[in-house]
C-alpha cells in the first residue's frame, strides 16, 4: 500500500491539526497531500499558509493509504461538498485510516459513518456526533476500528501517535 495520506485544506483550517499530525507522519515516513477545490496557498485560523498540490475533484481513495481530516472553519464548508462525502466513506468502507480533529469530525458525520461508533471531537460538535449516531466520548484519542478522532490541538500528541500506530499495523 502507498504511503501517502490525503488531508482536506480550504481557508480557515486549524493551523496546529494540518501541521502537527503532517510532521508526526512525515517522521513516521508517510506523505501527507493537501486537496482542494483549487491549487494555490490557503490560510489557517492563524495566518499559517498551506499549499495544495492536489485538486479535490481528482483524489481517489484508491491512491491513499488513509484520510485526516483536520478542523476549524473549513470541515463546515466541505461537509457540503458530496466529493468530500463519497471520499470519506470510501476510505471508512476499504478499512482504511479516518482520522478526524476538533471540528473535522462534521465530515464524517455528513458522510453518516459514524452510527455505534465511539468519536469524539470539539464540545462543539458533541450534540452532532451524538445526533449522527456516534456514541461520545469525551477522551484526548478515541479509536474504533479504523476511525480515529479527536478533541482540540491540546490532544494532537495523543492523535498523531495513533494515527502513527494504525498505519504502521497496516
Amino acid at each position: 500500500m502507498q504511503k501517502t495520506v490525503l488531508t482536506f485544506v480550504d481557508d480557515i483550517y486549524e493551523d496546529l491539526e494540518l501541521w502537527y499530525p503532517k510532521l508526526r507522519l512525515a517522521e513516521a515516513g508517510y506523505a501527507v497531500r493537501l486537496a482542494a477545490p483549487g491549487i494555490g496557498t490557503f490560510k489557517g485560523k492563524h495566518g499559517y499558509p498551506a499549499e495544495s498540490d492536489l485538486l479535490l475533484r481528482d483524489a481517489r481513495s484508491t491512491d491513499f493509504c488513509g484520510l485526516l481530516i483536520p478542523g476549524g472553519f473549513m470541515p463546515d464548508k466541505f461537509r457540503r461538498d458530496s466529493k468530500v462525502l463519497s471520499l470519506t466513506r470510501e476510505f471508512y468502507e476499504q478499512g482504511k485510516l479516518v482520522a478526524s480533529i476538533c471540528h473535522g469530525g462534521w465530515i464524517p458525520i455528513s458522510a453518516k459513518i459514524l452510527k455505534g461508533k465511539r468519536a469524539t471531537g470539539s464540545l462543539g460538535i458533541k450534540d452532532d456526533l451524538e445526533n449522527a449516531g456516534a456514541i461520545g466520548v469525551n477522551e484526548p484519542v478515541v479509536v474504533d476500528a479504523n476511525l480515529i478522532s479527536s478533541r482540540t490541538p491540546l490532544d494532537l500528541a495523543p492523535f498523531a501517535k495513533a494515527m502513527a500506530e494504525f498505519l504502521e499495523r497496516r
